[in-house]
């Protein structure tokens, strides 16, 4: 049966929307079951991080190629391998005992994430070309991913406890095979016909400055940050880094074309794209932790509390594509980074109450819908303002800044949890510096319900031990709660400064955009 032009756009758009679910569950659903992997596997808080952060680094790792390959090859083909290879390796993660092969499950995971999401932004570009009809694609595509997102602490709530926590990966196995056809019918080929060679060289370099920066985060506190190792691997980073911005410019076909960050709208919106995952996605990976320790949430109750974090992203998309038209980008990403930021101030605040299990939810619900304000947003203005030859690229570079900010925020945040705690055991209750004191915090951060057992010498001098541990952990998480804020506000500042909406106005967006895709 021959597939009608608006048949195949709508199919295209469904397995889209169905792949970006499939991400939004894994990205939202996965946090609440952590402190059962922890208990079941007998995970340590920095596997627990890493079986986060690996998932971020792989995709980290590949994006640029993805989107080289993508521009090669065709986004249709890495798009469809991608959906095959992510519900393979989701049905490994669900089916191992073991904390180490879950965390080479996640990395091999986030790769074929990888490929999905570079593939699902320049599917959208090229398939929906109309400004309006590409508008509502994307807003579909964002209402979708918010769903995911929305509803993920629930339904990986809800598998918890009526199944068991492996569910939360094999349900994927499932979803996979229907996007997998839905693409095979909907989605048509497109490529950038002057894509040329692999840039190993960048591939390589910008994977170990990112590797290398998440590990002296989480192991910089046990190994000591001024320590040999420690230095000699921030410095490794460093060295990567520079080497990947040499292989970058001396490439005839790089991965990043730094001829784009001279456009105000690519180079805006990526600071957009940095300010949500310095702030909104990492704590995620915490807040439920929080809500089951601190507040003594059950896994249900945790579920529907979380989705005051998540689900405004479901609605907050289509107002988003409407201000977008009547005012600029410009505008609308950094009120969106801004409202993320007066929504940690409120956390913050709440936690500073006797009663914040009342008084957080309002600052969940007012990050939550800056986030669906930015998140579509900044997509949409990235791939739009370079050609569209260059979609895979321009998509590439948003993707790999969201990863490589997220996966440095889960170990920053992770970081700055465990040295609250260690402060408060310490100050508020004068407990002795010793070596197991990072490893208790360690355990009351990653949310260990036997942690008063394991801590009784510590606390023996202590009233009321259970209260003490969730006033450490509350305290740990008001100084994760300012440094999402402070992060997200200087973001939110630095982009509004590099748009430069005032200047745009007067020049004409039309014209700017005109001139800006023939810079680039």
């Amino acid at each position: 049966m021959t597939v009608t032009p608006s048949r195949q756009g709508a199919f295209a758009l469904a397995a889209v929307c169905l792949s970006a679910l499939m991400l939004g569950l894994e990205i939202s659903s996965v946090p609440p079951i952590l402190s059962t992997i922890e208990r079941v596997m007998g995970a340590s808080f920095r596997q627990l991080q890493w079986v986060m952060a690996a998932y971020t680094v792989a995709m980290t790792s590949i994006l640029m190629a993805v989107g080289t390959l993508a521009d090669r090859y065709g986004r249709k083909r890495l798009f469809t391998i991608g959906i095959v290879a992510f519900g393979i390796t989701s049905l490994v993660c669900g089916l191992t005992g073991s904390a180490a092969v879950l965390i080479v499950a996640r990395f091999f995971q986030g790769l074929s994430a990888a490929m999905m999401l570079i593939c699902q932004i320049a599917i959208l570009s090229t398939q929906f070309p109309d400004g309006r009809e590409r508008g509502n694609a994307f807003a579909w595509w964002g209402v979708v991913f918010g769903a995911g997102l929305g509803f993920g602490p629930i339904v990986g709530g809800a598998i918890l406890a009526l199944a068991s926590w492996e569910w939360v990966f094999l349900v994927h196995g499932v979803l996979a095979v229907i996007t997998f056809f839905l693409a095979r019918a909907g989605v048509r080929e497109s490529r950038d016909p002057q894509s040329r060679s692999l840039d190993i060289a960048g591939i390589v370099t910008l994977s170990i400055a990112v590797f290398c920066l998440v590990l002296f985060v989480t192991q910089g506190p046990v190994l000591g940050f001024r320590s040999l190792a420690a230095l000699g691997i921030i410095a490794l980073s460093l060295v990567s880094f520079a080497g990947f911005v040499i292989a970058e410019k001396v490439s005839h076909r790089p991965m990043i074309d730094f001829r784009a960050f001279k456009i105000r709208n690519f180079s805006g919106a990526l600071l957009g794209s940095m300010g949500m995952n310095f702030s909104f996605w990492p704590f995620i990976i915490y807040l439920p932790i929080y809500f089951h320790v601190g507040l003594g949430y059950d896994n249900m109750q945790t579920g529907l509390a979380l989705l005051a974090y998540t689900l405004p992203t479901l609605f907050a998309p289509l107002a988003a594509e409407r201000l977008s038209r009547r005012y600029q980008s410009g505008i609308v990403i950094p009120l969106g980074l801004s409202i993320i930021g007066l929504g940690f101030v409120l956390m913050k605040i709440a936690s500073l109450s006797a009663q914040p299990g009342y008084l957080i939810l309002p600052g969940c619900v007012l990050a939550g819908i800056g986030l669906g304000l930015s998140n579509t947003t900044v997509s949409n203005t990235i791939t739009a303002s370079v050609p569209a030859e260059r979609a895979g690229m321009a998509s590439g570079a948003d993707t790999s800044a969201r990863m490589i900010s997220l996966a440095f925020n889960i170990a920053m945040m992770g970081f700055i949890l465990v040295e609250g705690i260690m402060a408060y055991l310490r100050d508020a209750l004068k407990v002795a510096e010793s070596a197991g004191l990072r490893l208790f915090a360690e355990k009351i951060a990653a949310g260990d319900v036997t942690v008063l057992e394991k801590g009784a010498a510590m606390l023996s001098h202590v009233a009321a031990p259970g209260e003490a541990i969730n006033a450490a952990l509350v305290s740990g998480f008001g100084g994760v709660m300012v440094y999402g804020a402070v992060s997200v506000f200087l973001l939110a500042v630095g982009s509004y400064l590099v748009f430069s909406p005032g200047k745009t106005a007067r020049r004409g967006s039309g014209a700017q955009g005109a001139q800006h895709r023939h810079s680039a």
